[in-house]
């Protein structure tokens, strides 16, 4: 029987809602590869931004050019902040107290360890200090720089609370204690955070070894209820207040940055009423919130899940803006717009996004619309979908004048109305979701491809280690593994960046995602596959012989892929696979031989070019019924 030819033309994106051979003319799996005009190709690599490593991992990204056009990017870690400007990287975190301290050094001869004493410092290991106006200590030991602003020592250990040790980079000449002089300044910076949230049970209330309850209170030896305290991990919020940034660490203070105060820029500056730190003086504003934005056109600092004025006290349900044009202002009165209003549909706020005529806020059950009216009410609020909540604060984004958004089982859009976005991998993707750090989520735009992309943990990672792309234009879902946490789409910089760590030992870095005609990860190959669905004839009541394959790629000069070929008799019978067969550019045709029931194909990359898939046929014979 002569070979019939059978041109392999599957449904563009993955399509994991079923078993591979119920998929029978679709892709069903791969990884770094999207899809453009319904053809698979695989994605471009990675490049370092800049050499400079971040401490801790970072869980906001910001990028931005001021009024004279240079560009910035901001980031921020659960140790630190930093700021990229004209290409020169900063440390920006802020100081939040600043103490004087009499004599507080003591030092041991040949030894490096300065012991510190400072009443109820609070520090815990790891986090930093600035010492300022202090003497030689230990003979040999100098402390202050000849400038303001460092060195800046790291916590090494916390005795008790009121001494803690630090490292000087030489050793004493001395043993001496009480040292220092009488009038040393210390700047504790921003402590640390944990980059995961963990369960705290607590401790009992009653009375050691006491054996039973007290009303109202549980016995110290009686264990915790199972749902305790939760400590949540560090998240950032960064958004543009004209050319400066506003910024928000989730639970705290919020804090700015102007862009233009110097050649070298300053630290972050906390918004607060305290007077004990290098601060903007505020009146009432907020000391815990845990969301951010900075409204379009009108200017309001808008907080969310946020302190209540007059009472201080914290509600997860709570919106409270600043003054317009006035971040430092948060007293409602008839001389300004500052105001506040609790929403009714949920339990917390998560996060928010800016959309064309509105902010779009999201609770943990319903959406929202914020939009500016004016005075009196200042900013009108409208619930628009219920059962659609946020999976995590950066879970959302906007693009063209649309909200996409990820659920705890389900991906959304909101065009003037809430609708579910239909998914060919929906439940393959949350079937293998850590949902323990669902927090962590972070959506992106990449405005190049058209797509929405998120970033999400997957299997037991505590960090975000895959992706979910959802293009827009082409109506495709594909995923793929990533060590990404943080995205931001290219519109200040050449390239799209985000922000991570290859591997658990390397450091964080931010990276260029995507540079033109860069197909390597740092100057490695990279690997990229898709494989598809069954192929049968006559719903597999025949046998199929293969004995050709005709590609039809594009590659980049000298770039090959390697071509499988899987067979089976039944669904559930073992895999047969044939390959791989190298395909060039110069080939025109593979012989090969290959018998089962029904067939899948599949393509892997491994060089450092690109490759894309055109129209591959496949040269088919009936082998009869068994």
């Amino acid at each position: 029987m002569s070979t019939r030819y059978l041109k392999l033309n599957f449904l563009p994106g993955f399509h994991r809602e079923s078993t591979q051979y119920s998929e029978e003319g679709k892709w069903y799996d791969g990884n770094r590869v999207r899809f453009r005009e319904g053809k698979p190709e695989n994605l471009r690599g990675y490049q370092k931004h800049n050499t400079d490593s971040l401490n801790g991992i970072a869980r906001d990204i910001l990028a931005w050019a001021d009024n004279d056009t240079r560009k910035h990017l901001i980031t921020g870690t659960n140790n630190q902040i930093y700021v990229e400007t004209d290409q020169d990287f900063y440390d920006v975190t802020p100081i939040v107290t600043v103490v004087s301290a009499s004599n507080p050094f003591t030092t041991s001869q040949n030894s490096t360890a300065v012991s510190v004493n400072v009443n109820n410092h609070g520090l815990e290991s790891g986090d930093r200090i600035i010492i300022e106006a202090a003497t030689t200590i230990g003979g040999s030991i100098v402390l202050t720089s000849s400038s303001s602003g460092g060195p800046i020592f790291e916590v090494v250990t916390a005795a008790d609370i009121n001494n803690f040790t630090i490292t000087s980079d030489v050793s004493a000449a001395e043993t001496s204690a009480g040292s220092g002089g009488t009038a040393v300044s210390v700047a504790f910076l921003l402590e640390n955070q944990l980059s995961d949230s963990i369960q705290g049970l607590g401790y009992g209330a009653a009375a050691y070894q006491a054996g039973a309850s007290i009303t109202g209170l549980r016995a110290w030896n009686v264990a915790a209820s199972s749902s305790g305290f939760t400590f949540r991990g560090a998240q950032w919020k960064f958004d543009n207040w004209g050319e400066d940034v506003l910024g928000l660490r989730r639970g705290g203070n919020l804090y700015y940055y102007d862009a233009d105060a110097s050649s070298t820029p300053e630290r972050m500056k906390p918004i607060t009423s305290s007077t004990n730190a290098p601060l903007l003086t505020a009146t009432n504003a907020p000391t815990q919130s845990n969301f951010l934005i900075v409204s379009p056109n009108d200017r309001h600092a808008i907080c969310y899940a946020t302190n209540e004025f007059g009472t201080g006290d914290f509600n997860s349900m709570l919106v409270r803006w600043s003054d317009q044009e006035n971040f430092q202002n948060w007293t409602p009165a008839t001389s300004t717009t500052s105001g506040e209003t609790i929403l009714a549909d949920g339990t917390e706020i998560v996060g928010a996004v800016r959309s064309r005529n509105a902010i779009h806020i999201w609770t943990d059950n319903a959406m929202y619309t914020q939009q500016f009216v004016g005075p009196p009410f200042v900013f009108n609020f409208q619930q628009v979908g219920t059962n659609c909540g946020l999976i995590g604060p950066h879970a959302a984004i906007d693009y063209d004048g649309v909200s996409y958004w990820m659920g705890d089982n389900n991906f959304y859009a909101f065009d003037g109305r809430v609708r579910n976005l239909p998914c060919t991998i929906r439940r393959f993707l949350f079937d293998n979701f850590n949902m323990t750090n669902k927090d962590k989520v972070y959506a992106g735009v990449n405005s190049e491809f058209k797509e929405i992309i998120w970033l999400y943990p997957k299997g037991n990672s505590t960090e975000p280690n895959a992706y979910v792309i959802h293009n827009v234009q082409e109506q495709t879902w594909v995923y793929g593994d990533s060590f990404y946490g943080t995205f931001t789409d290219r519109n200040v910089y050449e390239n799209t960046l985000a922000t991570g760590a290859v591997s658990a030992t390397a450091g964080t870095f931010v990276w260029d995602n995507e540079p033109a005609n860069v197909y390597t990860g740092d100057g490695a190959a990279l690997s990229s596959f898709i494989e598809s669905g069954s192929i049968d004839l006559n719903e597999g009541d025949e046998m199929l012989f293969v004995d050709r394959i005709v590609p039809d790629y594009s590659f980049d000069a000298g770039n090959s892929v390697e071509f499988f070929i899987k067979t089976k008799e039944y669904p559930a019978a073992t895999t047969v696979t044939k390959g791989p067969f190298n395909i060039f550019a110069s080939t025109n045709k593979i012989d090969m031989r290959a018998r089962g029931r029904q067939a899948t194909v599949r393509v892997s990359g491994t060089n450092s070019g690109s490759w894309r898939w055109g129209s591959v046929r496949l040269g088919l014979q009936p082998d009869g019924r068994r």
